[in-house]
């Protein structure tokens, strides 16, 4: 936080994990497991890829026709798991990996192909102008804008040094809408109640093969958007042949971990990791130190997360075995 530069980079790198950390809370409320949020963000970029490099639209249009597209791409990705759940008792956390797999490989033939490669590069072209979602992207990089920002320099760190854009304010928007669908609607009543108990829910009324699908179909939607986010919103503005993942849906997994699966709270502990990851950064170039302590503190972090809710279980196990090993003793004595 020394710098407005720091700030604006932690929002950044914070950004697209909050909204897969969302995207698995989701899935978690409603008794799915969403390891597959890597698989549906990488989905998300690669179709808004196809679509932004081929239509030119005004932004007006451009923008919101991108950002369905990887939605709901992201969408159409999770559904497969949910449905094959519902349908053929699949559990979700298999299918998932595999379809992570195939994802990724996807996104390698896509940014390799003749259409959308980028010549004497290993990456897809980039989107249209139009299609990106800077903060003033444009104002703030011309001669006019340079020299107004350049009158306040916190503002001008802020914004011109980076690619600050407008995805942590629909990161936030989201949580709160997610956090309203849940607890506020009917809908969110029935998909929490199949997840807390599905023979219940049965016998109540609710159609729990439908709800699978449906909690599926809203996870995958979110882990598409932060994928649509990501590449809108950050240079280069483009894919790349990947080797393996980049952990964007993974590191979500850990931030819905520790919010416990609190829609709201995915804001906080993403930004946390968003902190962690991006200091990581900082740390190895700036000391030279290895970026492997930042991984530490993450595992020290989700260990005693996890320790908070195993303990109890323990506890009472523990004083189980005591008052049997008391009632044993009292026996012996009789």
């Amino acid at each position: 936080f020394g710098r407005p530069k720091y700030i604006s980079n932690l929002i950044i790198r914070s950004t697209p994990i909050i909204l897969t950390g969302l995207g698995v809370a989701f899935a978690y409320k409603t008794g799915l497991f969403n390891i597959g949020a890597e698989g549906q963000f990488i989905m998300g970029q690669v179709l808004t890829i196809m679509v932004g490099t081929t239509l030119n639209l005004h932004p007006v249009i451009m923008i919101p026709f991108m950002i369905i597209v990887g939605t709901a791409t992201g969408a159409v990705w999770g559904g497969i798991c949910g449905y094959l759940k519902a349908r053929f008792g699949i559990n979700e956390v298999i299918t998932s990996i595999m379809l992570n797999w195939v994802a990724l490989y996807f996104n390698n033939f896509i940014a390799a192909s003749e259409a959308f490669h980028q010549p004497n590069s290993m990456a897809s072209k980039a989107v249209a102008e139009n299609a990106r979602i800077g903060l003033l992207s444009n104002w703030k990089m011309s001669d006019e804008g340079l020299e107004t920002l350049r009158q306040w320099p916190y503002v001008y760190d802020f914004l011109v040094r980076t690619d600050v854009n407008f995805g942590i304010v629909i990161a936030v928007v989201m949580c709160f809408v997610i956090s309203y669908l849940l607890y506020k609607t009917q809908k969110g009543f029935e998909l929490r109640a199949v997840g807390l108990n599905k023979d219940a829910a049965e016998f109540a009324g609710i159609n729990v093969k439908s709800s699978m699908v449906q909690a599926m179909l809203i996870s995958g939607a979110i882990c598409g958007l932060a994928g649509v986010v990501m590449l809108l919103g950050t240079s280069p503005n483009r894919i790349s042949q990947l080797s393996a993942f980049e952990n964007h849906g993974f590191n979500g997994l850990a931030v819905a971990f520790i919010s416990m699966g609190s829609p709201i709270g995915c804001i906080f502990s993403g930004l946390l990791f968003g902190g962690l990851l991006y200091g990581g950064q900082s740390v190895q170039m700036e000391l030279g130190l290895p970026s492997e302590i930042v991984n530490i503190m993450i595992g020290t972090i989700i260990f005693f997360v996890a320790l908070a809710s195993i303990m109890p279980i323990v506890v009472t196990k523990l004083e189980k075995w005591q008052y049997e090993k008391k009632n044993k003793i009292v026996k012996e004595v009789k």
